[in-house]
């Protein structure tokens, strides 16, 4: 069955970085679109980066500049880098898999629907 395993959340200062990988088994995920979603204490769960098959970014506003979104088809591993993190960011981040039918178009890749395949998620916490 496809599993999907997150690593590398913990606690960060204001301002620091870390670095989420999600290891897939299961499947081969190289012909398939991926992303990390979060969701904030309280919060309904958001759309932060996605990366399409062959290697397009595309991100929520509210991380342009300071997260990058990364994959490793040989490892079956998609990566987050967050960098100057700030408080807000602080979310389960959850990475997912894509239908094979997602059409490369923003209104798609940020949508929960286009995806079939989930973590189960990692903390990140942000301190000031």
């Amino acid at each position: 069955q496809v599993q999907l395993v997150e690593s590398g959340g913990g606690l960060a200062q204001a301002g620091g970085s870390l670095r989420l990988s999600c290891a897939v088994s299961g499947r081969t995920v190289s012909g398939y679109a991926m992303a990390w979603f979060r969701q904030p204490p309280g919060n309904e769960r958001e759309f932060v980066a996605a990366i399409s098959w062959s290697g397009t970014p595309g991100y929520a506003d509210s991380v342009k500049g300071r997260f990058t979104i990364s994959r490793d088809n040989a490892k079956n591993t998609v990566y987050l880098q967050m960098n100057s993190l700030k408080p807000e960011d602080a979310a389960v981040y959850s990475c997912a898999v894509a239908s094979s039918s997602l059409i490369w178009r923003d209104a798609y890749y940020s949508s929960r629907r286009s995806y079939i395949y989930w973590g189960q998620g990692t903390q990140v916490t942000v301190s000031s």
